[in-house]
């Protein structure tokens, strides 16, 4: 099988291309090995709402559903079950690229319970349990960027385990998510770990924030306002890459962790499927190719670069001081900036919770369903 020419050109310009996307039915299917031969694809991540979309359509689940039901299974138990069963499968199909990039890429998502995005203790318990029942050194845990996540971060790290940290909006908070990387890994290291096993993606979301600011520059509804749709999710991505180079290539901080064995935690595009139909469906990835960064595409934006998303090279490097002229005629036409990121955080958090809810009903409707018929 041959590798796609676009997408090929966009792992050769620094981009790993992974699949923001897992079901039963890709896995059985052998779609997520064809995916890797003929796309490019060297890593997957899930969430909640990719769950609950796997499990809600189909039969690929109902055997398993009704052996877990004959069982005693509850419900949290038999959607733990299947969602690392998946994990774990996916590990495995992406095991050659995990050993053939040395531990970079052919990694795997699974997220904590969402609805533990406001509690550390827990947050950090279900990554360390998630870690155990996957048993695989490809995976990521995915823990979310809230305040109570950030601390999670470190702690979770310093346990030897590699995270994704998600929904990070402003750079900021990507700052601090940078920071409790840089924590853990000297904590994994003071505990004895092999630092260099330990990975981490920081998962910038990119199109929600176009969504967000482009409504309210909508509501003002000025000439100058109206300009500025559609630059903002770039412009806050290059700053963030700014923000990563300032900490891993250019900053003190991490070069004693680094002279042992250490990784840069490398920035994660995600939310790169483009809502608005006025913007090119591939805005998201080819005007943010840069070296030591991940794409996670949905499978309709995969294909779409596939088809006619052409890389030209570094379009990030060095377009932090335009990026921030953007976000200060934003401020000047009346966006509030800080507000913006504050929704997107909540409206992610409950989004992820609403889905997880979704799946919890369906699935507990599947277990009475099976219960009734044996």
């Amino acid at each position: 099988m041959t590798q796609n020419a676009n997408l090929e050109a966009l792992s050769a310009a620094g981009v790993s291309v992974w699949l923001d996307d897992l079901s039963r039915d890709r896995l059985r299917t052998g779609n997520l090995k064809d995916l890797i031969d003929t796309r490019s694809v060297v890593g997957v991540t899930t969430n909640p709402t990719i769950f609950q979309g796997a499990l809600s359509k189909g039969t690929a689940y109902d055997d398993q559903v009704r052996e877990l039901a004959e069982r005693g299974a509850d419900v949290e138990a038999t959607i733990r079950t299947i969602t690392t069963d998946d994990v774990r499968e996916a590990c495995d199909v992406m095991a050659p690229v995990y050993e053939a990039s040395g531990g970079v890429d052919g990694r795997v998502s699974i997220e904590v319970d969402p609805r533990l995005a406001h509690e550390t203790d827990k947050t950090v318990a279900q990554a360390v349990e998630l870690w155990k029942i996957v048993d695989r050194p490809n995976l990521l845990i995915k823990i979310p960027a809230t305040e109570a996540g950030i601390p999670a971060i470190s702690k979770v790290l310093a346990e030897g385990i590699s995270v994704n940290v998600t929904l990070i909006f402003s750079v900021e908070r990507y700052k601090a998510v940078m920071g409790a990387y840089v924590d853990g890994i000297a904590g994994a290291k003071a505990a004895g770990h092999d630092i260099a096993k330990i990975h981490s993606v920081a998962s910038f979301f990119v199109s929600r924030v176009d969504s967000e600011i482009d409504k309210r520059l909508d509501k003002i509804g000025t000439d100058e306002a109206l300009a500025l749709r559609g630059k903002a999710g770039v412009a806050n991505a290059r700053l963030a890459y700014a923000a990563y180079q300032e900490v891993f290539e250019l900053g003190d901080a991490f070069v004693e962790l680094q002279a042992v064995g250490a990784t840069a935690q490398r920035p994660l595009w995600a939310s790169t499927g483009v809502k608005n139909p006025d913007y090119s469906d591939t805005l998201y990835v080819v005007d943010l190719v840069a070296p030591n960064t991940v794409n996670t595409m949905p499978e309709a934006t995969l294909e779409a670069v596939a088809d006619h998303g052409v890389a030209h090279g570094d379009q990030v490097s060095g377009k932090g001081a335009e990026s921030q002229e953007v976000f200060d005629k934003l401020a000047a036409a009346g966006v509030d900036i800080t507000d913006v990121f504050l929704v997107l955080e909540n409206e992610g958090v409950e989004k992820f919770e609403k889905s997880w809810n979704e799946l919890l009903e369906a699935t507990e409707e599947q277990l009475r369903a099976a219960g009734a018929g044996s």
